[in-house]
């Protein structure tokens, strides 16, 4: 933003950063609030594509490919792919069918296309 102002910041480029922020902080709240804990030895395919794509999205942030509100976004979608699958899971006795199988796969491939579309995008950090 400072390299598209002169080296300053705008009344309008404040407020965005303070948007981005105050969302990232929410995220951070949520998902230190959850009971979720991070399997860091996924085995099932499902288990070990989230693993990456969550490793997409950081990479993305720390190049600055990713600004807060997208990765926050993508972040949010994976979250509720996550809840699917303990939903599915639950009412199934640990496992998913294959149709339920089948969704996540191509709820995953479509938050692929989405990291991928974002990080390449014009707007960085």
């Amino acid at each position: 933003m400072k390299s598209m102002d002169n080296g300053g910041l705008t009344k309008a480029d404040r407020a965005t950063l303070q948007q981005q922020q105050n969302q990232v902080s929410k995220q951070i709240t949520q998902d230190k609030q959850n009971a979720n804990v991070q399997n860091t030895d996924p085995t099932t395919g499902y288990g070990k594509r989230r693993e990456n794509q969550q490793d997409r999205i950081a990479q993305g942030v720390k190049s600055g490919q990713l600004t807060a509100g997208e990765a926050s976004n993508l972040e949010n979608k994976e979250h509720g792919i996550a809840q699917e699958v303990q939903k599915d899971r639950n009412a199934n006795g640990g496992t998913m069918t294959t149709a339920e199988r089948q969704q996540v796969r191509a709820q995953q491939q479509q938050l692929s296309k989405q990291i991928h579309k974002d990080k390449h995008n014009n707007h960085h950090q």
